[in-house]
């Protein structure tokens, strides 16, 4: 058996406030559902961007809890890769300057592609790049 794909990524912020503005607002992905500081969740294509509240999902569920989900999290900086074409890429970059977020690196990858990279709120590094550089 092999799995067919990703249906979600998980990513760690502590302000949901400045997460949910620029995963909404900068890159405009649509908010799928936000339970108070714990989570907020994103359509991203046919997956879901998760951002979770590390302090909030470390805790166990209650016992009686409906949605019994084990404890997780992580501190520090994460990182997702969003698909793009190479004129997407471009695109986007022109956009990410318009909103003031500063591309912190890009290049062309040996077998080809390219990929930009920047910071969101929570400084999780964020990656827009071709599927070429997985030979996809």
């Amino acid at each position: 058996m092999t799995p067919t794909g990703i249906l979600e990524t998980a990513l760690y912020a502590e302000d949901l406030d400045a997460a949910e503005a620029f995963y909404h607002d900068v890159l405009g992905l649509e908010r799928l559902s936000r339970v108070g500081d714990r989570h907020v969740f994103f359509r991203c294509g046919d997956g879901v961007l998760l951002i979770f509240n590390p302090a909030e999902t470390a805790t166990p569920p209650a016992p009686d809890a409906k949605l019994p989900v084990p404890p997780h999290g992580m501190r520090g900086e994460g990182h997702v890769c969003f698909r793009a074409t190479e004129e997407e890429i471009d695109r986007w970059k022109q956009h990410l300057a318009e909103h003031g977020v500063a591309i912190e690196s890009e290049f062309e990858w040996p077998k080809g592609g390219r990929s930009i990279y920047f910071r969101d709120p929570s400084g999780n590094s964020i990656e827009f790049a071709n599927p070429k550089i997985w030979g996809l």
